[in-house]
């Protein structure tokens, strides 16, 4: 996976950090992910290696962290006066 330095000092910046994902995003197929639910997941978490399968990973760990972030920069914009709404939240406005 590629790597990317944290120094956007922008939105712009950030914009073109997103761009470049999904940029990488498009180079996949349906077929480099099929199966992945039964792929063994090996990380280091907490200082630890740590195992576990594809599926497990990706509902027990990914999507909450996904989640976790998306609703941490939803409550700071919120909070800084940005016109956010539930309607937002769901992708509906």
């Amino acid at each position: 996976m590629p790597k990317y330095e944290d120094n956007e000092a922008s939105f712009a910046d950030l914009e073109a950090r997103i761009a470049k994902t999904v940029t990488h995003l498009t180079t996949f197929s349906a077929a480099d992910i099929d199966g992945s639910e039964d792929k063994t997941i090996e990380l280091k978490l907490g200082g630890r290696e740590t195992t576990m399968g594809g599926m497990k990973y990706l509902l027990h760990l990914a999507m909450p962290n996904f989640y976790f972030h998306l609703t941490t920069a939803y409550d700071i914009l919120r909070h800084n006066g940005v016109p956010l709404g539930k309607a937002t939240f769901l992708g509906t406005r």
